[in-house]
């Protein structure tokens, strides 16, 4: 008995493939997205950015609340006026 021949992949022609997103837009169209994805990612760059100044900006305004706490300034200080009571 003969053996059957399976097709390889290597035997398939390119043109079998499927035809992609990218093959069936227009340049113009494919620049417009990729514009469009950079103007996203730049604002989301911003508002990260923008996020992260604000916390900054509040733990220097804890910060400066906590330095005009007498009691915070009393608990957190150095152990060695206790010494001196």
């Amino acid at each position: 008995m003969a053996k059957k021949r399976r097709p390889t992949a290597s035997a398939q022609a390119p043109q079998d493939k499927p035809a992609t997103l990218k093959d069936l837009l227009s340049p113009e169209v494919l620049d417009k997205l990729k514009a469009q994805a950079n103007e996203a990612k730049a604002e989301q760059n911003r508002r990260e950015e923008e996020e992260r100044a604000k916390v900054i900006e509040a733990r220097k305004a804890e910060q400066k609340r906590l330095e005009n706490d007498f009691e915070y300034l009393l608990n957190n200080s150095s152990p060695d006026w206790k010494k001196h009571k």
